[in-house]
């Protein structure tokens, strides 16, 4: 962000292109998944697309280009209808968005393993109007992490609370259930009401770990 905490024209152009691809492919991961096991609420819901317009959410895209932090609509899915082909199935529909993340960061990231492009080459230029392509990259692998990462966290309503709720023992599985309803509230105070006091509980978690994948797939 600049001085003035708006972004910059490369910024916005470099988020207005992670917005048309990246979060309509998380999107699309959880439809595909949710069809392949055998639940159609996502295709009768016109989600089973990687048109950008079946997926984006007004709120969260704004923020995307003015914060670099937004979100998508999320894809409902039949969790019974899933249930009946797959007890995992469930898991594996919100583990497919993240994993979408992650193999886009990893594209993303060839270029710099190659040598065509270098952490070196980031930089943009001054009063440039398009982001130079190693900053696009490296600022896409830096999105797509995080998005990844964010996603996974174990709090409803985010993918990771399913994921962790699969692999649980009943007892504790029983616990993250309890505290379902209050999710988007936690999600809230994390998000935005903690950081304005200065308690970035979030970032503390997910920064450290971001740091090392960014570094392993970059160099």
């Amino acid at each position: 962000m600049s001085a003035s905490f708006l972004p910059s024209i490369p910024e916005i152009i470099a988020y207005l292109i992670i917005l048309f691809t990246a979060f309509p492919v998380h999107e699309f991961a959880h439809a595909w998944t949710a069809n392949y096991f055998g639940d159609d609420t996502p295709q009768r819901d016109g989600r089973l697309t990687l048109n950008p317009l079946a997926h984006l959410d007004l709120f969260g895209s704004v923020l995307l280009i003015i914060a670099g932090f937004g979100w998508a609509k999320p894809v409902m899915v039949n969790e019974y209808a899933l249930r009946r082909h797959s007890s995992a199935a469930l898991m594996w529909v919100a583990l497919a968005g993240p994993l979408s993340n992650f193999g886009m960061a990893i594209l993303a990231a060839i270029p710099f393993r190659l040598g065509l492009v270098s952490i070196a080459d980031i930089g943009q230029r001054s009063g440039a109007l398009l982001p130079t392509f190693a900053w696009f990259l490296f600022i896409f692998v830096q999105v797509d992490l995080f998005l990844m990462l964010f996603n996974l966290l174990p709090l409803s309503p985010l993918d990771g609370e399913k994921v962790l709720s699969y692999f649980l023992p009943p007892n504790l599985a029983h616990g993250l259930e309890v505290i379902r309803p209050y999710g988007p509230l936690i999600f809230i105070a994390l998000i935005f009401v903690l950081p304005m006091v200065g308690i970035d509980v979030i970032g503390t978690v997910i920064r450290p770990v971001l740091s090392f994948l960014s570094h392993l797939l970059t160099g």
